[in-house]
């Protein structure tokens, strides 16, 4: 499967509570000198998180800074409509048991969104959260409890899954972000194992809702991963099963864009 590499469909901004400070003139040219044909912004959608994935509690913007956001976008959009496709985006974080105050907000604001991605940080277990991108404490924590790193993976799949089939209302993200992001921390963890019906029954419900996923770059420049999401089993999977991939670099400051995207 070819993935279009003149597309970036995963770029934080200056609404990113804890990215850059970069104005969206700065990334916009820095997609442009990169030579991407289309962009995506894709801030995280207010959300009141039970448990922040950041560890400086400060993962998403504040529901006062969504007008802002979209308004400052809807002015990119016009002013460099000749030379590049801007697109208004969320990263919609997909929490269990948050699902309705999820919905709720992109029924206010969905109709904004050109393109947006459905991400899993958060996993549930016995009524506690644990965030799994922001160090491997927190999965050592779920390993401890449940019993083993295969069961982590279980558990992250099975949430992967629950985001695909939940109703969030017409304006739900049709991408899924940075699938197997539970791999971030590898290096510290024990070693995988998969259970690949689980993982092949989510792919097939991909491939059946007509979902897309992020294929997202940023895991090469992390230090304990050093591979893209997705990668092993579930890429072979995607790719058997002719699942659409868009790029991401989930970049959070300019000289990230279309990272390692020439790479893929």
């Amino acid at each position: 499967m070819e993935i279009n590499n003149k597309r970036d469909g995963h770029i934080h901004t200056p609404f990113c509570p804890h990215g850059s400070e970069e104005s969206f003139d700065v990334l916009v040219e820095k997609a442009i000198a990169e030579g991407l044909e289309e962009i995506t912004f894709t801030e995280h959608m207010t959300i009141p998180l039970p448990k922040d994935p950041s560890p400086r509690n400060d993962s998403s913007m504040k529901e006062e800074n969504i007008e802002p956001y979209l308004k400052a976008l809807m002015e990119v959009k016009e002013k460099y409509k000749h030379k590049i496709k801007v697109n208004i985006g969320f990263e919609v974080d997909y929490i269990e048991g948050i699902e309705q105050e999820t919905k709720t907000l992109l029924d206010k604001y969905g109709k904004y969104l050109d393109d947006a991605i459905l991400s899993v940080h958060v996993l549930r277990y016995d009524g506690q959260y644990y965030p799994i991108g922001s160090g491997s404490a927190e999965i050592v924590k779920l390993v401890d409890k449940l019993g083993g790193m295969d069961k982590v993976y279980n558990l992250y799949y099975e949430t992967i899954l629950k985001s695909i089939k939940a109703d969030l209302g017409k304006y739900k993200p049709k991408r899924i972000g940075h699938p197997t992001l539970v791999r971030k921390y590898k290096t510290d963890l024990p070693n995988e194992k998969y259970d690949l019906k689980l993982l092949e029954e989510v792919v097939i419900e991909l491939k059946e809702k007509g979902y897309s996923i992020d294929f997202n770059t940023s895991g090469l420049r992390k230090e304990k991963c050093g591979e893209t999401y997705p990668s092993g089993v579930f890429k072979e999977l995607i790719l058997q099963y002719n699942v659409p991939m868009v790029l991401g670099s989930d970049a959070h400051c300019a000289d990230q864009i279309a990272l390692f995207f020439k790479e893929v």
